[in-house]
């Protein structure tokens, strides 16, 4: 799945999506890890996957890093803080956001990349 692919099955908005000019959104996907703490994101997500969250700040940026993740899907709507755009860009971070939940945005990526194995 790309992230592109997840923007659409999740009806997202694109908070971030670039590096040095160019696009993130066909980056494969290599799965998706759901948490808000974040050092259980450190400790169990893997490399290349999305992270599904609320955690909508620059410290979630900093953690997505340190575990390679491709993608962070901010969930229910919450507001972006400004900092934590340009702290995704540096890092070649994709972030979007939906207005559904975790529970629901866990299920529907499931479902599509279970498809795809």
């Amino acid at each position: 799945m790309t992230i592109n692919e997840a923007i659409t099955i999740l009806n997202a908005e694109i908070i971030q999506g670039t590096l040095n000019g160019g696009t993130l959104d066909d980056t494969e996907l290599t799965g998706a890890y759901t948490s808000d703490l974040l050092s259980d994101v450190m400790a169990n997500a893997r490399e290349g996957g999305a992270l599904i969250t609320i955690q909508a700040h620059k410290n979630t940026v900093a953690v997505a890093s340190l575990v390679n993740i491709s993608l962070i899907v901010i969930c229910n709507f919450r507001p972006i803080p400004e900092d934590m755009i340009p702290a995704a860009r540096d890092e070649g971070i994709a972030i979007i956001r939906t207005r559904e939940n975790q529970f629901t945005v866990s299920g529907k990526l499931y479902e599509f990349l279970k498809t795809l194995r």
